[in-house]
């Protein structure tokens, strides 16, 4: 009864009490084609014992996550965590809080809201920042509809080096919305080509760094769509380091804020940054903290916009999935904080001089050479004289794992490896990867 938590007779006294027979009456409206597709699980019943033994048993085939070295990135990389972050979210009052609807009992969580989206505004150059979304892909879909709300011509063009979880998510979200997706191939140097732009755009859709590691040259980019919306994703800890996105002509930036202390846990739970310009704002998606003043003169928070539908009237909602990842959010406000201005620069510097320094030691590998000549940030690409998801394997078994060569073959390009870098990597293992990489 755990599992199955009706039996026969409580079905009996459903289906009766609405006036059918059967669960086919229930499921009759569809249609058979589809559920002729439907096979059974072919599932065994198991007693709660025996399915503990079976998942244990499951368990003991994972490979100790310390006993590699993780060159993997695709918007999700193996970055320090300081203590004082698990710590932090850890404490009662914030592991145990859900939302913030009232304010005179939930001041932490506000408090570290609203100093969140100051952090990503700081970051970013953008005038106002959200409480966060669920993860960079949801927010990047979620531009390219603030852009179909603020333009109305339902055509987007996206650049075609986006991290391929990320492109996926944004056909989906654009089938759903009607909106034309157009895409721009990737140039020689590893660049978004913008020669053949189109017209009529609600917005341009650019990542930097992008799916091969290139930082794109954006400077006169919004000089070429009128007045379409530049949507630009990030990582946040290149910003440490690089020209923020508002300083290009940016009218939205989103990104992945799994870099800034979040584990990587299997792929999430991960964390959405958005800002844009404060002229879009009642255009954004998700919640808004804001800081005000009370009766006796004392500062406060409360939350300022909440454009979900359960909140506002339907019509008006911009988005009915866009609750905020308020833990997520302060695990990276207190990572944040923890390093301090400086600690971000360096963090970023070291993370780009690792990959700087390994990607000119594989240069050296006869028949290793960089694909594209475009500068990069602690992400790069390399072709190799031999089948790549061969390689690596050969990596895997050594104790090096590097992100799957298909995702650089859905941007056709054959041949090659992605590798990334971070502060985490050490000297060793950097020599250690090119010599097994030169063997292999």
């Amino acid at each position: 009864m755990r599992y199955v938590p009706t039996s026969d007779a409580d079905r009996e006294a459903m289906l009766s009490t609405i006036g059918l027979h059967s669960l086919d009456e229930l499921f009759s409206d569809i249609p058979a084609e589809i559920l002729e597709r439907n096979e059974p699980l072919k599932l065994d019943p198991m007693s709660e014992r025996e399915v503990a033994a079976e998942f244990a048993r499951l368990a003991q085939q994972n490979a100790a996550g310390r006993s590699f070295a993780s060159f993997q990135g695709g918007g999700v990389y193996d970055h320090y965590i300081p203590a004082i972050v698990p710590y932090i979210l850890s404490r009662s009052e914030f592991a145990t809080a859900y939302t913030p609807y009232q304010p005179e009992i939930s001041q932490g969580t506000l408090t570290a809201m609203f100093e969140f989206q100051t952090m990503v505004c700081e970051l970013t150059g953008m005038e106002v920042a959200n409480a966060s979304l669920y993860d960079g892909a949801t927010a990047l879909a979620e531009a390219a509809l603030l852009a179909d709300r603020a333009r109305r011509r339902k055509r987007v063009a996206v650049s075609r080096a986006l991290f391929a979880s990320a492109a996926r998510v944004l056909r989906t979200y654009a089938w759903a919305a009607g909106i034309e997706l157009i895409e721009l191939p990737i140039a020689p140097d590893g660049r978004t080509s913008f020669d053949d732009l189109p017209g009529d755009l609600s917005a341009l859709i650019v990542q930097s760094p992008n799916a091969v590691g290139v930082i794109e040259d954006l400077r006169r980019v919004k000089g070429l769509i009128g007045d379409a919306l530049l949507v630009v994703s990030v990582n946040p800890i290149s910003l440490a380091i690089l020209e923020p996105p508002a300083s290009i002509g940016a009218d939205v930036v989103v990104g992945e804020g799994q870099p800034l202390g979040l584990p990587r846990s299997f792929g999430g739970p991960l964390l959405g940054l958005f800002a844009t310009r404060e002229q879009f704002i009642r255009q954004m998606p998700g919640r808004i903290a804001g800081q005000t003043m009370d009766v006796d003169g004392q500062v406060g928070y409360t939350m300022t916009a909440q454009t979900r539908e359960q909140h506002i009237r339907r019509q008006r909602a911009t988005s009915n999935i866009c609750t905020n990842s308020a833990l997520c959010a302060l695990a990276a406000t207190v990572f944040a904080a923890s390093l301090g201005a400086d600690g971000l620069e360096r963090m970023a510097q070291q993370n780009t001089q690792r990959a700087h320094d390994l990607c000119h030691r594989l240069e050296r590998i006869p028949g290793v050479s960089r694909t594209f000549s475009a500068p990069f940030f602690n992400e790069f690409t390399v072709c190799v004289p031999q089948d790549p998801s061969k390689i690596r394997l050969d990596l895997q078994t050594r104790g090096f794992l590097i992100d799957d060569p298909d995702e650089l073959r859905s941007l056709g390009i054959d041949h090659a490896i992605r590798i990334a870098v971070t502060e985490n990597r050490t000297d060793e293992e950097l020599e250690q990867l090119a010599c097994v990489l030169e063997e292999a």
